[in-house]
């Protein structure tokens, strides 16, 4: 082990998407504001900065305001907005001429990198944790020990005194499916693309915007190849963004979920689920819409729409997939032969316990799965772990639908700092000297 060890870390942020990004700006101007410092090094397992590349499709707009970037439900006058980045970039003017509030998937991304560029020198790419290991002293744990491989292979350990989990979100698959070189996650489709020559039919199989968005382009960019979309709806539900709906992503609606009884929680989510889940942008539905009924016009299908519909078996040979696709009403069966098949089934959080190994034990779970956290965003921990334990994500069940959306990371992300800077000052981390 490097001798980098020894070295203890007020904070260890695991992961440097959006989530980490937010809480390195949200520590960089508390410390502006009250001359606090937290020494704090971000490990992230990708090589650079990246946030769903496989899905940075021409044309598609981000699904919420630029307003709800990393900062300005938080700090309005913040140097890191998505403002300062389009005048930094000299594209203000033109962003206002634009007349939208909702900006590329390409440029919020290159918002995203600019924002992360500033923080170089405490992030370390390359970087994936295998191990967490409680650092017991005296019968109580004052650290945290992160063991890191890095891209060549040299195993570190980072120590710190609060950690925060921010790994993103898994991709899901069904079960027996194996990404390969003819069977994508929607999440890999632009990385897996160049490799395609000449297909002749793609099958996407989901009913959110991913799946619509993957249908649509991959209509537009291969003229010769047939593009089947199964679900088992009827149709694709429109996404309710309508302004009473959206209050579901207010920060107060996080403290009035979090403190509601469990049932009233299970009711919002149910209700609210068309905000976020299985829902794609009512334009790209009439654009694919549009697309399917000129094609009946022509007389020439290229774009098939399978509703109501399931996959009911795949198989494979040297020459592509075998892709049966059964009509839920009358069980009738249709038989494809595919190049690709791109499975848009969605994500899961990363299980907090998983990360955190040897230290998992030391955290409580409630009766219905899930770890149980406290407003602050900290999981609760036995009597003996002094560390905090934080996390951003895999938190929907007790802190609602925002969970793992931008919606109000820049909130949420304020919390966490001034929690950690509220407990190392009250002496609950004894060897903690904020200001030095």
């Amino acid at each position: 082990m490097s001798s980098a060890a020894q070295h203890v870390h007020d904070l260890i942020g695991i992961g440097f998407g959006p989530s980490n990004l937010a809480l390195a700006i949200a520590l960089r101007e508390r410390q502006a504001r009250t001359d606090d410092l937290f020494d704090a090094v971000f490990l992230e397992k990708q090589p650079a900065f990246g946030w769903h590349r496989g899905m940075l499709l021409e044309g598609a707009t981000m699904q919420v305001s630029f307003l709800k970037d990393l900062v300005t439900m938080r700090n309005p006058t913040s140097e890191f907005s998505f403002l300062c980045y389009l005048r930094d970039k000299g594209r203000l003017l033109d962003f206002i001429n634009h007349k939208t509030m909702f900006p590329s998937r390409l440029e919020f991304h290159d918002y995203l990198e600019w924002a992360a560029g500033r923080f170089s020198d405490q992030v370390e790419y390359g970087s994936e944790v295998i191990a967490v290991t409680p650092v017991e002293t005296g019968g109580t744990i004052e650290f945290l020990d992160v063991v890191v491989r890095q891209g060549d292979g040299t195993l570190i350990t980072r120590r710190g005194r609060n950690l925060v989990l921010a790994a993103g979100l898994e991709p899901v698959l069904p079960d027996g499916m194996v990404s390969d070189e003819r069977v994508w996650h929607s999440e890999e489709l632009l990385d897996k693309l160049p490799g395609v020559r000449d297909p002749r039919r793609f099958v996407v199989v989901g009913a959110g915007q991913s799946a619509a968005e993957a249908a649509e382009h991959l209509h537009s960019a291969f003229p010769g190849a047939e593009v089947c979309a199964v679900f088992a709806k009827y149709g694709y539900t429109p996404a309710d963004d309508s302004s009473f709906a959206n209050r579901i992503f207010d920060s107060t609606a996080v403290d009035h979920f979090y403190s509601a009884p469990d049932e009233v929680k299970t009711r919002l989510l149910a209700y609210h689920a068309s905000t976020n889940y299985s829902v794609v942008d009512l334009e790209l539905i009439d654009e694919l819409y549009r697309r399917h009924y000129q094609e009946k016009v022509q007389g020439k299908e290229r774009l098939r729409i399978f509703n109501a519909s399931r996959l009911a078996d795949v198989e494979r040979d040297a020459n592509g997939l075998r892709a049966t696709v059964e009509f839920l009403p009358t069980g009738e069966r249709t038989v494809l032969e595919a190049d690709v098949m791109v499975y848009a089934t969605g994500y899961r959080p990363a299980d907090p316990l998983t990360l955190l190994g040897e230290a998992g034990p030391y955290c409580e779970r409630l009766p219905g799965g899930g770890v149980r956290l406290d407003r602050d965003y900290r999981i609760v921990t036995a009597r003996a772990m002094r560390c905090g334990i934080y996390v951003q994500g895999a938190s929907e069940h007790t802190h609602g639908l925002t969970s793992t959306l931008l919606s109000n990371t820049a909130v949420r992300v304020g919390e966490i700092a001034e929690s950690m800077a509220g407990r190392l000052r009250s002496g609950s981390l004894s060897s903690y000297a904020l200001s030095r």
